[in-house]
């Protein structure tokens, strides 16, 4: 049902007191204006700054008038005085809901008492409410939900109509482009949206599909402000990841699962990965590449800012969180370490007085039951720390074990890196490399490499295969120094997760 409808049925059914749960009032109150001429009803509208006054009156008149309903006690007497059926629109009433305001909470419940025979509705327009016991039973609260593509499309149409006079501004916006636009646009409330468009055709003086990362910037404003999460701008690629192909194909293929033609087919926006296996072999680097890809933002959830100080914070951050990461969807939420942010979950009660506890049932709550398109790329290097929970079918569309790199997948390491920094891989011998980082990870592999590099610059030599075996002869991998570990990851994996590499050939 629509939020339309849902209101327009809350109204009809005597509603006395409902809230709508949004920032964007003039929606609400277009919405409002439409509902009450289906209903013939007035419509007045309220703030602090200029009291109750029939809506469409200008601010001008307001200000003259001084009335005295800025007070929200004379305001609500008004009401009640108020004989034709109507609707009432109060804006960012939420404060004086405050313990503080005893008299305006008191005076709200004898009022729902009145209007439960009436033709009048009370509509609480914030951004946010905290309903007052007395209240619970008075109070249908309401969320606003964000513009759907449909109302991104109408003004987008409205947009381009506009810039459509000027000689100076070029648009170039096919199908794909205009998908790809209001995509990246889902997530932003409709002013957020016209600015955003607005910024593209100022700076670009064109208007296209190209110009997304401008959209997900002003995503990151709504980020920022939150503290939670953290905004990650990338440049990787599956390009400058070597080796993981099985991951890479998994990741293309859902790669367009977020446009409307995907939706039409039936198609369900993917939950999310997680990926175990052993430190420095690109499960991270994986998460921003992906992001990349798919052209949607990427955001890091920084666990270590979640657990707050005060009783009762922690639960409080986490739904936070994942109000911010659903406001700016579709997008990469990147939980780094997952493994070392939940562990001990389940005997947290002892140790903390059960917030890790707390904290991870809310969490595998959301993970079970999001609609929202929120892909997660969760990451972890210990299953020993992993809760069940978090493993059980549903949490994530897959689980990849992500290996030491096989031999082909070290020669793809080593070409990229070598790329990266100016070298031509065709000059070295590739093959005695492979066969010396036997065993070593793709970050270990690439710090031989800056390692020759300082070698070869304090010789004052070009980079040869001889600096970068020297390199690798005097590293100790991860293989040796955490043997028994990663034979442990390997024998769990065995069944339970799928290889994100290509199959090992040597032995």
């Amino acid at each position: 049902m629509s939020i339309e409808h849902e209101l327009e049925h809350l109204i009809c059914a005597r509603y006395p007191i409902v809230c709508l749960l949004t920032s964007e009032e003039t929606r609400v109150t277009d919405l409002v204006h439409a509902i009450a001429a289906r209903r013939q009803k007035q419509v007045f509208e309220w703030s602090c700054t200029t009291g109750l006054a029939p809506a469409g009156t200008s601010i001008q008149s307001q200000r003259q008038r001084a009335s005295p309903t800025k007070d929200p006690l004379a305001a609500l007497d008004q009401v009640i005085d108020q004989v034709e059926p109507a609707l009432f629109v109060f804006k960012d009433f939420h404060p004086f809901l405050a313990k503080t305001h005893y008299a305006v909470i008191r005076r709200l419940r004898e009022i729902a008492l009145h209007l439960k025979n009436s033709r009048k509705t009370i509509l609480l327009v914030a951004p946010t409410l905290d309903v007052p016991p007395e209240l619970e039973k008075e109070v249908t609260v309401l969320p606003y939900p964000l513009p759907n593509p449909e109302e991104l499309g109408l003004l987008l149409d409205r947009i381009l109509s506009e810039v459509a006079a000027y000689e100076n501004v070029t648009v170039d916006l096919d199908e794909t482009g205009r998908d790809r636009l209001l995509q990246a646009a889902r997530g932003l409330t409709l002013a957020e949206a016209e600015n955003v468009f607005a910024k593209v055709v100022v700076k670009y003086e064109r208007i296209s599909g190209l110009e997304v990362q401008e959209v997900f910037a002003e995503k990151q404003q709504i980020v920022r402000k939150n503290g939670l999460l953290e905004y990650c701008a990338t440049g990787e690629t599956f390009d400058t990841i070597g080796g993981l192909a099985v991951l890479k194909d998994w990741l293309r293929k859902r790669a367009a699962a977020f446009t409307a033609e995907a939706r039409a087919f039936g198609l369900p926006a993917p939950k999310g990965i997680l990926l175990l296996g052993v430190q420095g072999c690109g499960k991270s680097l994986c998460a921003k590449a992906v992001a990349n890809l798919w052209q949607l933002p990427l955001l890091r959830f920084d666990v270590g800012r979640l657990f707050g100080s005060l009783v009762g914070s922690s639960e409080e951050n986490v739904r936070r969180a994942i109000a911010v990461a659903e406001s700016v969807a579709p997008a990469v939420l990147w939980v780094d370490e997952i493994d070392k942010a939940f562990a001990g979950a389940g005997g947290s009660t002892v140790a903390d007085g059960g917030t890790t506890a707390r904290v991870f049932a809310t969490w595998l709550t959301w993970l079970a039951e999001k609609t929202a398109p929120v892909f997660i790329v969760a990451t972890a290097n210990d299953i020993a720390q992993l809760p069940p929970e978090l493993l059980r079918k549903g949490r994530f569309d897959e689980i990849f074990f992500v290996d030491l790199p096989s031999a082909d997948e070290r020669r793809d390491i080593l070409e990229i890196h070598l790329a990266k920094r100016g070298r031509d891989p065709e000059r070295f011998q590739l093959e005695r490399l492979v066969a010396a980082a036997d065993g070593y990870s793709g970050a270990e592999i690439e710090s031989a490499i800056v390692s020759g590099l300082y070698d070869a610059f304090d010789l004052r030599q070009e980079l040869a295969t001889h600096h970068v075996q020297t390199a690798l002869a005097q590293t100790v991998p991860l293989a040796k120094t955490l043997a028994e570990h990663i034979q442990r990851l390997r024998q769990w994996a065995a069944g339970r997760a799928r290889t994100a590499n290509q199959p090992r050939t040597e032995a």
